[in-house]
């Protein structure tokens, strides 16, 4: 791939778009997709002199206004009036890599040569791309119907000379940075303002970047939970192989391996127990963490074909002569998804919370608050409290955006997903998954310095070290938040590439 990944020459995958996000790839349009986007669009302008009878988006209005029909020297502003009167997202301005990610994934989609644009139009995307020239995106407006509509819309403003962007990190009106570069705006022709708006890139963009975040916190999960084990005293027996195999769930097996690996060569783990079992929050371990991992991995499946996909409206297919106005916009197979993955992603809170109780109770020889002398000092108490406070709100995010529906467009999009308002609330179940975890680190690394002169393993013991150099064991009482603070800025930027993960 080197420092160049070519759009249109094959199929996107996780690791690409991880690739072109964290190594800032160039984008160029690969020769063949050039080839594809220019038979289509050939076909199209053929189409539209030789057919009499109307064709939605292309020579007729939009939505409700479909039997509204256009006269040929009305196509460029019947295009240019959509993109500008769509462009009615709000709320908080979406991150630039959000945004990066949306222009990449539109791009790939129009390179597969289904959807009639121009091969400047997907040349200009790509120039934004490379030139780091960020639309500005708001995060609520779409229904996730016809796609999503506003946010898109805002996003391709700038293309038609229209709408601001950030360049060189200041907010801009997009003509004047056109007018820099010597870019004269894009003049779209017949359904190219259609090709731009629909199609679920917003949703789609949302959740490759919450895949990708949710991978990482997977496993920094099963870390920190193998370090409450630890702290806790607890038993290895729920991570033997042999259970797993009887009850055969992917997750549930690669998880018990993660912690056979993670406790390889602990002194801790190995001592004899005085206990015979250990509550579910450490014993159902596998299979809760274990459910989620196998969550997530269908919610990557459903969006790895979401985004190789066409989700413009309508479809042309030049080789056998049709243009078919269906419904690939609609984004229910990620609403629905998301949904699924908000709950599991919860569900990780959920448990580590539990463990984080657990610790502080004054069991198995831990003091009570995991301080010395508590009474004097509260300790742990309170970002217990602060975790579980979390915990609430997360089930209050996991509400199923997709189980709701709003009629719009005077009723012609009667069924609409919310897949837009299910990727985004992903965001705040993961900011505080991130400070639930970080929580039951602080608990967790207490109890195991309370466990010395024992050591865990040297996986968990070279960790234990980068963190202390951040947050020191407490032996009275001090301000909290700001230790919570530190721990959730170690665990975003800690790696944990050197550990074989399953």
């Amino acid at each position: 791939m080197k420092n160049v990944y070519y759009v249109g020459s094959g199929e996107l995958t996780f690791g690409i778009l991880e690739q072109i996000i964290n190594k800032n790839l160039k984008l160029e349009l690969a020769p063949e997709a050039k080839d594809r986007i220019q038979k289509c669009r050939d076909y199209l302008d053929e189409k539209i002199k030789s057919q009499k009878t109307p064709m939605y988006g292309i020579t007729t209005g939009f939505g409700s206004l479909c039997n509204k029909n256009i006269s040929p020297d009305e196509l460029t502003r019947l295009q240019e009036n959509l993109v500008k009167s769509h462009a009615c997202s709000v709320g908080e301005e979406i991150s630039p890599v959000i945004v990066k990610l949306m222009m990449l994934l539109k791009a790939h989609a129009l390179s597969l040569g289904y959807s009639g644009v121009q091969v400047i139009t997907v040349q200009r995307i790509i120039d934004f791309f490379n030139n780091d020239i960020i639309p500005i995106v708001c995060d609520r407006g779409s229904l996730g119907a016809s796609g999503d509509l506003a946010p898109l819309a805002n996003l391709f403003l700038p293309l038609i000379g229209a709408g601001d962007v950030y360049y060189q990190g200041k907010k801009r009106e997009a003509m004047s940075v056109l007018d820099e570069f010597g870019w004269k705006p894009i003049r779209l022709m017949s359904k190219e303002g259609l090709a731009l708006l629909n199609g679920t890139q917003f949703m789609s963009a949302n959740g490759v970047f919450a895949m990708l975040r949710a991978f990482a916190i997977s496993k920094k999960a099963d870390l920190i939970a193998a370090l409450s084990l630890e702290a806790f005293d607890g038993c290895l027996d729920p991570f033997y192989e042999g259970i797993q195999k009887m009850r055969p769930h992917q997750g549930q097996i690669d998880t018990a391996a993660n912690f056979c690996k993670l406790l390889e060569g602990s002194e801790l783990i190995s001592r004899e127990k005085a206990h015979v079992q250990d509550p579910y929050s450490f014993r159902c371990i596998p299979q809760v963490h274990g459910a989620t991992k196998d969550a997530m991995n269908y919610v990557a499946s459903v969006l790895l074909t979401e985004i190789n996909s066409v989700t413009d409206n309508p479809t042309i297919f030049p080789d056998e002569d049709k243009i078919v106005s269906g419904g690939n916009f609609h984004g229910q197979p990620l609403a629905l998804s998301y949904d699924f993955l908000a709950i599991a992603l919860a569900e990780l809170g959920n448990i580590s919370e539990r463990r984080v109780a657990q610790l502080i109770m004054g069991l198995r020889g831990l003091p009570e608050f995991l301080v010395a002398n508590p009474g004097v000092n509260s300790g742990f108490m309170i970002p217990q409290y602060t975790s579980a406070s979390m915990v609430s709100q997360n089930k209050m995010y996991c509400y199923a955006a997709s189980s709701d529906s709003i009629v719009s467009s005077n009723g012609q999009e009667d069924h609409v997903s919310m897949g837009a308002n299910a990727a985004v609330k992903l965001f705040k179940i993961m900011d505080n998954l991130n400070h639930i975890l970080a929580i039951e680190l602080m608990n967790a690394a207490q109890g195991i310095d309370f466990r010395r002169p024992a050591k865990t393993s040297p996986i968990l013991e070279n960790f234990l070290k980068e963190y202390r150099k951040e947050v020191a064991f407490i032996n009275d009482d001090i301000v909290m938040y700001k230790e919570i603070h530190k721990t959730v800025a170690f665990l975003n930027r800690v790696s944990l590439d050197f550990i074989d993960w399953q």
